[in-house]
């Protein structure tokens, strides 16, 4: 069993929280305290874990009242979550966060593992090149769009 880094405790102690309530709110401070880190820490593991790619909307307000808000992003349907991604698509997408949204049409049970895994095999920086950021966008919208389609057999 591999061994946890004290990223990995802080992401597992968050999820925890919000596979209860849906939402977390919490205190910079107060979690580095727990974990015995410094708030910067805390701070990493929010903006590389938690990022709307990966379906989380953060609010921080910082002082001493301060506090961090964070929401799994719940969406009412499958052509929902679609719409949702494709308007977030960018003119170029980096490998980790195309690996982000290709994860999320995952865990939403929208592609198999194997179609994950098939299609983050061919949008690596390797594979694509040159250009690769501007191909992955339009990989993305071409997917999305595949997979919005009325009578797909994933409905």
């Amino acid at each position: 069993m591999p061994i946890k880094n004290t990223s990995d405790s802080i992401e597992e102690y968050i999820k925890n929280i919000l596979a209860q309530s849906g939402i977390v709110e919490l205190k910079r401070s107060h979690l580095a305290h727990s974990f015995d880190v410094v708030p910067s820490q805390i701070n990493y593991v929010i903006k590389t874990r938690f990022t709307e790619s990966r379906g989380y909307v953060v609010e921080s307000k910082r002082g001493g009242g301060g506090y961090i808000r964070i929401a799994k992003v719940a969406f009412s349907d499958k052509h929902h979550l679609l719409g949702a991604l494709a308007n977030s698509i960018e003119e170029n997408i980096s490998e980790q966060v195309f690996d982000d949204l290709i994860q999320q049409l995952y865990e939403q049970e929208i592609i198999s593992e194997r179609e994950g895994n098939i299609i983050l095999a061919s949008a690596s920086d390797d594979v694509l090149g040159e250009d690769a950021t501007r191909t992955r966008a339009r990989m993305l919208r071409k997917i999305i769009q595949r997979l919005d389609r009325k009578g797909n057999p994933n409905d």
